[in-house]
């Protein structure tokens, strides 16, 4: 007899260190450099929206 599970989480280890490995292959400087500053741009948006937006509703009970 055979452990089924064992070799099913074998089998999906195997998958995700493979997938895993690919990826970082894959990825370029400018890719992680184009990540970074949009991520940077889109907290800073989002920090924007967010005070405009309580400013607004500050003014608005006055």
């Amino acid at each position: 007899m055979t452990n089924d599970s064992f070799a099913g989480s074998s089998t999906r280890f195997g998958t995700a260190g493979g997938f895993l490995t690919v990826l970082l292959v894959n990825l370029t400087q400018s890719d992680i450099t184009r990540t970074i500053v949009l991520s940077l741009i889109g907290a800073l948006v989002s920090f924007i929206v967010s005070f405009g937006l309580k400013k607004l509703v500050e003014w608005w009970r006055r």
